[in-house]
């Protein structure tokens, strides 16, 4: 904890000439009586009146550093702060083109992925992650950040039709996706940089080809994992008919071999996946990467903690008085 206005806590002296006063005059100021002899009153029981009467003098100076303490304006110690950690800096390129509706995963692809990926992430709290989405364009969902709750929210608020409502041209840009998670990681100066990506198609569209894109990576010294997802051969796909859903059979078209290629060119790894189980499996594969050292500024907001202090002011004095006008009432 921390006072913003400092400067009031010098009040504090102030304590010192009353303690001295009441100490050596208060009770002088005391009306008294004069007996010619107390000696009968020498062994007689003090009454609990008498040994509380120290208490309102206490009361009194404990209101006065509360009430000293609010108006220094006690506040929560939050900062901006720089702070070392170690981890790495990895962009997520997400292939979201409408084959990824296909229920071979379950709910379906998309959705399969963007939970696995979520696991990643908050498995990963120290390092940076960006998210790239892709199908016939790509373009950044959201730029590197350690901050994973803002991460998640955009993960999360990528549609599985969001090719398919026409908010995103619809087709395979591989080498589209890449180059621009590639983009994202050319400046940065972590040891380890990495894209992983995922996709369950070949490469359609785009005016990039996957190798040019692995070639670029490969000269930065961006290692790419790369991901086949869905099943072998024919995978259920829902149809729009009238107003229902009709599941088809679509056929399965990895391009294996490319990604294997961008994979092997930038010193990545390939992996399959058929089922949920190997998709997570995949993610905590990659999840054993090295990790580097990263300058985090973090930031967190000041709060005002005056209330307590000045709740426990505003209680005691109200106790003093009372104690003052009936317990300790002095008639004069």
């Amino acid at each position: 904890m921390e006072f913003a206005n400092k400067e009031y806590l010098l009040l504090l002296l102030l304590l010192i000439p009353y303690i001295i006063w009441y100490l050596l005059y208060r009770k002088k100021s005391e009306p008294t009586m004069r007996m010619s002899d107390t000696s009968v009153f020498r062994f007689a029981p003090r009454s609990w009146k008498v040994v509380l009467m120290p208490l309102q003098p206490l009361l009194r100076i404990v209101v006065f550093v509360l009430v000293v303490l609010v108006l220094a304006r006690p506040q929560t110690q939050n900062s901006w702060k720089n702070q070392t950690v170690e981890g790495i800096d990895i962009m997520l390129a997400m292939d979201v083109s409408t084959s990824m509706l296909a229920e071979d995963l379950k709910p379906n692809r998309m959705e399969a992925a963007k939970q696995v990926a979520a696991e990643f992430i908050v498995g990963r709290t120290d390092d940076n992650i960006g998210l790239t989405i892709f199908a016939g364009e790509a373009f950044t969902q959201c730029p590197m950040t350690t901050d994973h709750a803002s991460l998640l929210n955009l993960l999360q608020g990528v549609r599985t039709d969001i090719a398919a409502r026409g908010l995103i041209e619809d087709g395979t840009a591989i080498g589209m996706g890449l180059a621009n998670a590639v983009s994202r990681l050319k400046d940065s100066k972590a040891k380890s940089r990495v894209v992983i990506l995922l996709t369950d198609g070949s490469n359609n569209r785009g005016d990039l080809s996957p190798m040019t894109a692995a070639e670029i990576a490969k000269s930065l010294g961006i290692r790419v994992y790369t991901i086949g997802v869905g099943t072998n051969k024919v995978a259920p796909y829902p149809m729009q008919v009238g107003g229902g859903i009709q599941y088809v059979n679509i056929p399965v078209e990895i391009d294996t071999q490319t990604l294997q290629d961008i994979a092997r060119a930038t010193e990545g790894d390939f992996y399959r996946a058929t089922n949920n189980r190997e998709l997570q499996n995949i993610y905590k594969e990659i999840d054993k990467l090295e990790k580097s050292k990263l300058n985090v500024k973090k930031f967190s907001k000041k709060y005002e903690a005056y209330q307590p202090f000045a709740l426990a002011a505003a209680l005691l004095l109200l106790l003093e008085v009372l104690l003052r006008i009936t317990v300790f009432r002095k008639l004069p």
